[in-house]
């Protein structure tokens, strides 16, 4: 009997063809591979039928169903019927998702003990894309938390839609939660309300990891009487303010009560990329990327090259969900490396970024609260970035925050005495993940003696490198 899996991907489909391997490729290309794709052709009159086929024979993972067309809905029920994985991702077919996607979801549901998971996205029309998102507090919310936020932008894509989410097929499961086929205009902001219900601990991973297409000929896109619309806005009106009265003991939500009836001149809305929009990049420089010359030989400089854009992939997910640049984490874990006492060149020279760029980076750091100094501690360890200094090196936190002046006054007297902060507990979690990403991208087809191997000889270079560089070294650097 063939072992269950992690995740349950669900893709409807209906003709589809002309984007269809765009969507089903960016899921096979997924780092996490634990899971089954369900494929669900709604009757389509196209060649999807066959493009879905053709990919069922390649990989045991996927299973197509060939149905009459009834619409999206019951498409999507029949497959949450069939899945079989611990936790439920869906997909459109005109859309596509990010390598890291389905890896970081799971990783945040599983270390966060979440029964749902909401990502940012990636909103793309034509050659451009812009980055949304809407809630930015860091940790678990509970149900009244994320209602909360939910009240304040009630027709947001962000909180309506289901292909930004992981779900537990256990709710889904215990509580019979499904699609309802009748309705064809806001369906998937009534699922959302019906599983939040039944929700306890709700993660915002402020990482864009999925790219959504808005097409014409969607529901969303397409013309409707006034009438029409009244009609159907009222109907969901109705489960809308009903959600809160449930969430919300009578006396808070009364005090809500404006706020909620909001939703009626609401629409709904998903921050469009329009080139000249502040933010709007060109589709394809929102992220990371690598200039590979397929002629460049191996050499020294063009493996270190590699390695440090890999480790820049990882890195750039953490730095998305902090708002931090991938300069910023270089020096956090710099700041992790080294011993206390350091100094702003010192601390560029290790980064490997200009004096200006770490000043810059040092002082953001500073600034939310994961970084302190010396003079302004009182000495408690941080378990979290014990681990990301990787070496054992034991690292001290604080909850206080320190201005510029302080800083500067300190730097006047010799070196900086940099520790992390106990706020940087949930990054240094999503640090240390990021490393072992990086370590298993490089290591990829390594035995353990291999693996040990290489740690051994790569400390010894290290070692080796340094004694080369001791005699001519300058001390204490500022």
């Amino acid at each position: 009997m063939p072992q269950k899996p992690k995740v349950s991907i669900i893709v409807p489909v209906y003709n589809a063809a002309a984007v269809l391997r765009r969507c089903i490729d960016s899921i096979l290309k997924q780092e996490f591979t634990d899971y089954e794709l369900l494929l669900m052709d709604d009757g389509s009159s196209d060649e999807s039928p066959a493009i879905l086929d053709e990919y069922a024979m390649a990989d045991t993972r996927i299973r197509v169903v060939h149905k009459s067309n009834s619409g999206v809905s019951d498409t999507r029920n029949r497959a949450l019927d069939m899945a079989g994985g611990d936790y439920i991702q869906f997909l459109d077919a005109d859309d596509w998702i990010a390598p890291e996607a389905t890896k970081l979801m799971v990783r945040a549901m599983e270390q966060k003990k979440a029964d749902l998971v909401v990502t940012d996205f990636y909103r793309v029309v034509g050659e451009h894309v812009s980055h949304k998102g809407d809630i930015e507090e860091e940790g678990i919310m509970d149900l009244k938390t994320f209602a909360g936020h939910m009240m304040e932008n009630p027709a947001d894509f962000y909180y309506g839609v289901i292909w930004n989410k992981l779900y537990s097929r256990r709710i889904l499961k215990e509580h019979h939660i499904r699609m309802d086929p009748q309705v064809n205009w806001c369906e998937d902001f009534l699922f959302n309300m019906e599983y939040l219900l039944h929700c306890g601990r709700i993660y915002a991973l402020q990482v864009p990891v999925y790219y959504y297409v808005k097409t014409e000929g969607s529901l969303v896109s397409q013309g409707m009487s006034i009438a029409k619309t009244v009609d159907m806005k009222m109907s969901v009106f109705r489960y809308y303010n009903d959600f809160f009265a449930r969430v919300y003991d009578p006396e808070n939500y009364e005090a809500r009560r404006i706020q909620i009836y909001g939703f009626l001149g609401a629409f709904a809305r998903d921050a469009g990329a329009i080139s000249f929009f502040p933010g709007t990049k060109r589709l394809g420089r929102e992220r990371q990327s690598a200039d590979i010359n397929p002629e460049a030989s191996d050499t020294l400089l063009t493996n270190a090259y590699y390695q440090r854009k890999v480790l820049d992939k990882y890195l750039e997910p953490v730095g998305q969900h902090y708002d931090l640049s991938n300069a910023d984490l270089r020096l956090l874990l710099t700041i992790a490396a080294v011993n206390r006492k350091t100094s702003r060149r010192q601390l560029a020279a290790y980064a490997g970024v200009s004096s200006l760029l770490a000043a810059a980076s040092l002082q953001k750091l500073l600034q939310q609260g994961y970084v302190d100094t010396e003079n302004r501690l009182r000495d408690r360890i941080s378990e979290g970035m014990k681990q990301v200094a990787d070496l054992g090196r034991q690292l001290i936190g604080a909850s206080d925050q320190i201005t510029a002046q302080a800083l500067e006054d300190e730097e006047k007297q010799g070196d900086l005495n940099l520790h992390i902060t106990d706020k940087a507990a949930d990054l240094a979690e999503d640090l240390v993940s990021a490393l072992a990403d990086y370590r298993r991208a490089i290591m990829a087809d390594f035995t353990q003696e291999e693996e040990r191997q290489y740690l051994e000889l790569t400390e010894r270079v290290g070692r080796n490198a340094r004694a080369a560089l001791e005699d001519g070294a300058v001390r204490n650097v500022r």
